[in-house]
């Protein structure tokens, strides 16, 4: 039976009773504050909904992520930051790229980053814990992606692109800085070809378990300035 979360409370249920089918879903209801967001993901889950539906959080078995040691970087990708073609910044304009990501798409019929989603990621991120990456073309932003940084992991959120690979230059240019940084695994939550092609891969929602354990609470050496 699915938990519906009560607003006076942030405890979320264990993720072994996520469902099967639909997999992954955990519950349902509460809200989007920051402290509700915080808990979610240090718990292994994440809100994922449409608009009208209800607010739904996610711990889908198996996990999607990616570790740095992992990245693969294409022959054509690997040209492109060799002469690096674009400029990456971080933190530089967190609102456009969630705005970016949240515009419609070709391929999909929706977003998920609804207003009230887009204003939940603004508040973590001037707490902190929401980090942008913008990747630009002679001052023009051509892609990006926003995510968490907690501990020794980074959750992926969003990305966009504007321009040929520009998400993933940006995508590679992180995953070099989380790796210097001390970052263990990069949360990327559903699978996609788009991930796949960047070196992700499914591991068990118990390992996944396993490292929050283990690296939520460690320092890393991250610095988000430009």
């Amino acid at each position: 039976m699915l938990t519906w979360l009560q607003r006076n409370t942030l405890t979320f249920p264990p993720l072994e009773k996520a469902m099967r089918d639909p997999n992954g879903l955990l519950a349902a209801g509460g809200d989007l504050s920051a402290d509700r967001l915080i808990q979610a993901y240090r718990h292994g889950c994440f809100p994922w909904f449409s608009e009208g539906q209800p607010i739904l959080w996610w711990s889908p078995d198996p996990r999607t992520v990616l570790f740095p040691d992992e990245l693969h970087v294409s022959r054509s990708l690997n040209k492109l930051l060799r002469q690096q073609r674009y400029q990456v910044t971080f933190d530089l304009d967190f609102e456009a790229v969630i705005q970016a990501c949240a515009a419609p798409r070709d391929y999909a019929d929706g977003t998920w980053i609804t207003e009230a989603m887009q204003n939940a990621y603004l508040d973590l991120h001037r707490r902190g814990y929401a980090h942008s990456v913008e990747v630009w073309d002679e001052g023009e932003l051509v892609g990006g992606l926003y995510g968490l940084a907690m501990g020794q992991l980074f959750f992926g959120e969003s990305m966009f692109s504007r321009a040929d690979n520009a998400s993933k230059f940006g995508f590679a240019t992180l995953v070099r800085h989380l790796k210097d940084s001390g970052f263990v695994l990069i949360d990327c939550q559903m699978p996609t070809d788009h991930l796949h092609s960047l070196g992700a891969r499914a591991i068990p929602r118990r390992v996944f378990a396993d490292y929050l354990a283990q690296h939520l609470d460690q320092p890393n050496r991250a610095s988000w300035v430009c």
